[in-house]
């Protein structure tokens, strides 16, 4: 066997804390205006402009088929340019300067988000939208760059370390800025409640002056990694010539590095799961359990918030028993954490003002009230045509004179109005006398049974009520083949600890933050202790592309599943996905992957 030389240099204190900020900077974008501001804006500009659909090309696209087809393209640029990026910037001493211009373009292009409500009404949706996907360019690309440093950082005795306080800076940063902005959501409104309509640019803005203005403490502390034998900077040709000679010979090298290899591939089927996780918890709360936007913030929140001594946690963890096994750890934590999603359900309906939609005898005016409450999920945008679809929308216009709603007028080729239920505190009062019998024959109860929504009619005695819960309700369960856990958790543990649905997605919440510092930063970690120095950035570029191409086949997954079945078998099938992930990594053999690293090093600094 050839000789093996250690080639690792103990960290710098600051270059470790400035490395670390960079994860601090960028969260702003992956939390504030990735999760919690930027796609709720979109859909509603995008309505505002178009109505439910607009046609591009001979296709009719929704907003929200715009955004993931959009979001998905720049996923799946950078993830096929990555691998190039990296075999030119092994070469050259240019890390540090890709990170600066990629950090420049996406935190500038977030920044200019804030411009949008200048332009044109028609425009506004299409100015977000491109400067939203040029903001994922530079995000993903200086990831690439960002990550390639980590093996330069220090010994891979303490990768671990170094990996997992970048990632708790990074749930610190993304939490403390996003608890900022939703305070700014809650504070500046006017005297009517309404929020100032200056409040989302500026949270635009400031997401991306938070990012720019802490990665320069990165570009200020974290020095450029020497390289030896630098090549002639190449012409663009030149460049992708060599880029692309280079990615066939890595391709042809798997014997050389057959424990790296190994460990991508684990690492493709478990960071496939985790991702698709964290992408549609934000949609599997409110449609499925039907928990509340308050919930679901504060839910995101309390993942930022565990997350971050999480990952020093795992470090200190990943110290007793290795890196490999705190690793397999938390993953073994993220295959337990589906399943509790797979239990968690709203508790049953049991008293008149729990319902969505709530009919009560006003005395005074000798008819029914109805209103609509806080917490009931809005009405559907998309109209859907199939026989076998329920159309809400035409179920909307049959009965408007029996639902709390107001009309607002969106004109397209398809539907003439868009439904809405009034804000909290407005009421629909019907206008003639009616007693509950006559309230009950009329079918309204009824019509709610292919619906998504419950409705409870108080009695005039103000003491009974008879109700209605309609099959798409998140507390009707019984339709799906996986359905049996929830029912038996409803009833054996979330009723008779009394834990509503919102508490229980706040559980998930932490648990998620508990595993997330961990998984992240410990996989980063273990593929930087196997890769060698010399060739860091070409790795770390098949690392982002695995990444890249995992987070579009993930939730491809989940929907299919979802359709075929219901939303419970997707996660399911993402549990399976970790735990093909973690079973690979059982037969992934570090000290080899190391050895082969400093054995590469040597052959491309001639020590061998």
């Amino acid at each position: 066997m050839s000789e093996t030389i250690e080639l690792d240099r103990e960290s710098n204190p600051q270059a470790v804390r400035g490395y670390a900020y960079f994860d601090w900077a960028k969260s702003s974008f992956e939390t504030s205006v990735t999760v919690a501001v930027l796609p709720i804006w979109f859909a509603y500009l995008f309505l505002k402009a178009n109505g439910l659909t607009t046609t591009i090309g001979s296709i009719d696209f929704t907003g929200d088929a715009i955004w993931s087809f959009s979001v998905s393209g720049a996923a799946l640029l950078v993830a096929l340019v990555s691998p190039s990026f990296g075999v030119i910037a092994d070469r050259r001493a240019i890390k540090m300067w890709w990170l600066r211009i990629l950090t420049y373009v996406g935190a500038g292009s977030t920044v200019l988000l804030a411009i949008a409500p200048l332009l044109p009404i028609s425009t506004q949706w299409v100015w977000l939208m491109v400067m939203f996907v040029i903001a994922n360019v530079g995000l993903n690309g200086a990831s690439v760059f960002y990550n390639s440093l980590l093996p330069h950082m220090g010994t891979d005795d303490e990768m671990d370390s170094i990996s997992n306080k970048a990632f708790a800076y990074g749930y610190f940063g993304g939490g403390i800025l996003l608890l900022i902005h939703l305070v700014m959501t809650i504070v500046l409104v006017d005297s009517e409640g309404e929020m100032y309509s200056w409040v989302i640019p500026s949270i635009m803005a400031s997401s991306g002056l938070w990012w720019y203005g802490f990665a320069l403490l990165t570009f200020k502390w974290v020095p450029e990694p020497p390289i030896e034998n630098e090549m002639d900077a190449l012409s663009i040709l030149d460049s992708a010539k060599l880029a692309f000679s280079e990615i066939r010979k890595t391709l042809g090298e798997v014997p050389k590095f057959r424990t790296l290899f190994i460990y991508m591939l684990a690492y493709f089927f478990f960071i496939d799961g985790i991702n698709t996780v964290t992408a549609l918890g934000g949609i599997y709360g409110p449609v499925v359990l039907g928990i509340t936007t308050t919930f679901l913030m504060v839910a995101i929140l309390m993942v930022q918030i565990v997350a971050a001594p999480s990952a020093l946690a795992f470090t200190r963890l990943a110290e007793k028993i290795g890196t490999k096994k705190a690793l397999t750890t938390s993953l073994v934590g993220w295959i337990l954490l589906c399943f509790a999603a797979l239990a968690f359900a709203p508790l049953e309906l049991d008293s008149h003002d729990q319902h969505d939609i709530m009919y009560e005898w006003d005395e005074s005016q000798n008819n029914y009230r109805v209103t609509v409450s806080s917490s009931a999920p809005s009405l559907a945008q998309k109209i859907e045509f199939s026989d076998s679809e329920f159309d809400e929308q035409e179920w909307v216009k049959n009965w408007v004179d029996y639902l709390p709603l107001k009309q607002d007028k969106y004109v397209t080729d398809y539907i003439l109005y868009d439904w809405q239920w009034p804000s909290e505190g407005e009421k629909f009062v019907k206008s003639v006398d009616i007693t509950s019998t006559e309230l009950i024959n009329s079918g309204i109860l009824e019509s709610f049974d292919d619906t998504r929504f419950s409705v409870s009619i108080l009695h005039e005695d103000g003491s009974t009520y008879t109700s209605n819960v309609g099959i798409d309700h998140p507390t009707n369960l019984g339709d799906g083949v996986l359905d049996f856990v929830p029912e038996n958790a409803r009833k054996f543990v979330w009723d008779p600890l009394g834990l509503n649905v919102g508490i229980q997605f706040i559980i998930l919440g932490a648990a998620m933050g508990s595993v997330l510092g961990g998984s992240q930063g410990l996989a980063r970690s273990l593929f930087g202790q196997m890769v060698p120095e010399t060739r860091s950035a070409e790795f770390f570029g098949f690392f982002g592309f695995f990444g890249k191409v995992a987070a579009l086949l993930g939730p491809l997954i989940y929907g299919i599943m979802t359709v075929m079945f219901d939303s419970r078998v997707g996660i399911l099938s993402i549990a399976i996905l970790i735990l093909v992930g973690a079973i690979i990594l059982r037969t992934v053999d570090v000290e080899q992957g190391r050895m082969d690293a400093q054995a590469e090093d040597a052959r491309n600094r001639g020590l061998n």
